[in-house]
């Protein structure tokens, strides 16, 4: 039989991860109450802590608001264009 990769949903990687931070348990402790690897468990611990950071920053705020203004731009340039496509297709029927 073939080894299936397990998906964990982001709510139990979080919890493992808390539980790795708090240190209240080893990691081999977790690894048998979860079923994780170890290697797992640090990759996920390691993914939160880098992450916290940004948690607490304006920047990323401002980040997003500025990528949202950019998103919306370019869909206003993606009606315009298929606009003028379809007004061109038109046009170009009419001819032939």
């Amino acid at each position: 039989m073939a080894n299936v990769r397990k998906r964990h949903p982001a709510e139990f990687k979080a919890k493992v991860a808390l539980a790795a931070i708090r240190q209240q348990k080893t990691t081999s402790e977790l690894t048998a109450e979860y079923g994780v690897l170890a290697t797992q468990i640090s990759a996920w611990k390691k993914q939160v802590l880098d992450a916290l950071p940004q948690i607490f920053s304006s920047k990323k705020e401002h980040q997003q608001q500025n990528q949202q203004a950019e998103v919306d731009g370019l869909y206003r340039q993606l009606g315009q264009v298929v606009a003028e496509h379809d007004w061109l297709k038109k046009k170009s029927s009419a001819i032939h």
